[in-house]
């Protein structure tokens, strides 16, 4: 069986190719640039042009779809990008797309975009499987709790928040593959749910830092979705790497 994973650069993409190497799937990759000591067959992609869609997906049985863009050119890359590379994808046993949990009560572009490449793909002819994930520890830490000023976390501290272990997740993806398309399935789920302001509590507290955490108020529908709990998933806890075991990790 051969499989295709786009996106091999970013984060799920790196955390998908470390463990495909240890799997017996011939695996194809694809990305706008190579990857350093990549051991697969790589191809350029490019979604925001369209150039090398058909070669990226020729020859493959199963695709996981790890290519997005949540900061730029989302409508391209994310939607319109996305459809052309379905048409191109018609023979394709199991199309794996990794999604996000509350998409359609989120008001973000980005997660807007996402939604509609999950009902474009929900409304083709392509076998497949939808499994939406909550935000990686990581991205928690670098978009809210990377730069301290003036030694304070200022956080919307009352959102919640319930992140997930990349790899755990990309493990997941994987498992997917011989389980065979499931339409949309049950969402993949940090093992806990915390408010920013916990989580800036446990990363003073794991590096012992003497920095201290601010808790700011926004106005907006955005901010009270977060705060609703619309990014979480309280019946599903199905990961087993807390956040603070994240931040203990990154220090060995």
């Amino acid at each position: 069986m051969k499989v295709l994973v786009t996106g091999v650069t970013g984060q799920l993409g790196s955390a998908l190719l470390k463990q495909l190497k240890n799997t017996d799937y011939e695996v194809k990759v694809t990305s706008r640039r190579k990857p350093e000591n990549v051991n697969f067959e790589w191809v350029y992609c490019d979604f925001l042009t369209g150039e090398g869609l058909e070669e990226a997906v020729n020859d493959v049985d199963v695709v996981i779809h790890a290519a997005t863009s949540p900061r730029k050119d989302s409508d391209i890359i994310d939607v319109s990008g996305f459809n052309k590379f379905l048409d191109t994808a018609q023979h394709i046993k199991h199309f794996i797309y990794p999604s996000i949990v509350g998409i359609e009560d989120i008001p973000m572009k980005y997660y807007r975009n996402k939604y509609q490449a999950e009902e474009l793909l929900k409304n083709s002819s392509v076998p497949h499987t939808i499994v939406r994930a909550t935000q990686f520890h990581s991205f928690v830490e670098n978009l809210f709790l990377s730069k301290p000023l003036f030694k304070r976390y200022l956080v919307p501290g009352d959102i919640k928040i319930q992140s997930v272990d990349v790899n755990e997740f990309a493990a997941h993806l994987i498992q997917m593959i011989n389980v065979g398309p499931q339409g949309k399935t049950e969402d993949c789920t940090g093992p806990e749910i915390l408010t920013l302001r916990e989580m800036a509590e446990l990363k003073i507290k794991v590096n012992n830092e003497s920095n201290k955490v601010v808790s700011l108020w926004f106005p907006g529908k955005l901010y009270r979705a977060l705060l609703d709990g619309k990014n979480t998933n309280d019946l599903r806890k199905v990961g087993k790497v807390t956040f603070e075991e994240f931040l203990i990790a990154k220090q060995n």
